[in-house]
């Protein structure tokens, strides 16, 4: 592993993949540009942009960075992507196509659920999910396992793709679509920011490889300071509990914002013989869910091994920011000298409580 840290040769290489094997077949020397979004947000998790002398269409390309330094030679695999070539322009001379890259995920989304299929209650999520999966694309699935089982028919919709059906399944299980670098299925749990392990740790100190620019944002907007819940028995009075948030140190309080911004519940999900007490308790920690802001973190490094969703910690002592872990959820990454990667990663703060 190069020191990602120090100076080294950096170039590209892009390959052609046997989708049965998922080996590669053949090294293209003719690819002129190439960039990389992974997201999220994305229901297929990511997409690449390539420049070429050639069609590629319905072929799958890799996309390696290839390093040396010290005078060792490594590859990082950045990603495998079924083309398609929307446009071919020719300047008199050379012919380019412009081609879209999809990941393996792409035909799962291809492909539409039988009508009324089923997975009966009682059956183990993850194996059906990750069974379902591997007859459904060709591209490799990595297996898992998990004692989870359902705990009601799961019907498919009548506009289900297999990508969104097989997600909503996971999501009983906790779990979701992952991707490795040479975009291998993964069935990953979902976790909460405070029980992962940074794999990197970015700093701004003179080994920096962070860029020198960061955006901060978050949205306070909708934050409330006061919870009122009401409970409305079938069989008697209703009862209430308001809760204020007035702490001069949380900056979304009435003291600091300097009015209330209310939140009303009359149905809230509680057994029925509720006490006072036991609804203030609930009112109290409802306020305490909802004082809470996300932040989103906007900066550019170059590349090191850091993938999405993972977790990171962030040291821009100049920016205000110490020990933050934080999670990957976009990146874009640039086939160009430097690899740079522009990459947004979030966490949440408890503003009360």
């Amino acid at each position: 592993m190069p020191d990602w840290t120090r100076s080294m040769q950096q170039t590209y290489e892009f390959h052609t993949v046997d989708p049965g094997t998922w080996g590669e077949i053949k090294r293209l020397d003719n690819v002129t540009s190439a960039s990389i979004t992974w997201d999220s947000d994305d229901d297929t998790l990511g997409s690449a942009s390539i420049s070429c002398d050639d069609d590629l269409s319905d072929v799958y390309l890799r996309i390696y960075l290839k390093t040396i330094q010290d005078g060792f030679t490594e590859r990082f695999c950045l990603g495998t992507f079924l083309c398609q070539t929307p446009s071919v322009s020719f300047d008199g001379k050379v012919k380019t196509s412009t081609i879209d890259g999809y990941t393996p995920l792409i035909e799962l989304k291809e492909k539409t659920m039988p009508i009324g299929y089923a997975i009966a209650s009682g059956e183990n999520i993850l194996d059906r999910a990750i069974s379902y999966t591997e007859e459904s694309l060709r591209a490799p699935v990595i297996w898992d396992a998990d004692d989870a089982e359902l705990m009601c028919d799961f019907v498919s919709d009548l506009d289900d793709t297999r990508l969104s059906y097989l997600s909503d399944l996971l999501a009983n299980d906790n779990r979701c679509f992952e991707l490795d670098e040479y975009c291998r299925i993964l069935f990953a749990p979902r976790q909460d920011i405070n029980a992962m392990q940074p794999v990197w740790t970015y700093t701004d100190d003179n080994s920096s490889i962070l860029y020198p620019d960061i955006d901060i944002s978050r949205d306070l907007y909708g934050v409330p300071n006061v919870v009122e819940v009401i409970y409305s028995p079938s069989d008697g009075f209703p009862i209430s509990s308001r809760v204020v948030n007035n702490d001069k140190n949380s900056m979304v309080s009435t003291i600091n914002r300097g009015r209330e911004i209310v939140y009303r519940e009359t149905n809230p999900d509680v057994a029925a013989g509720i006490t006072q007490t036991q609804l203030d308790d609930y009112a109290k920690n409802l306020l305490r869910e909802l004082s809470s802001i996300e932040y989103k973190l906007s900066y550019t490094h170059g590349y090191c091994p850091v993938r999405l969703n993972d977790c990171v910690m962030l040291n821009y002592t100049r920016a205000g920011i110490q020990n933050i872990k934080a999670k990957v959820v976009q990146q874009s990454i640039t086939c160009e000298p430097g690899c740079p990667v522009k990459e947004t990663a979030v966490f949440t703060k408890q503003l009360w409580g």
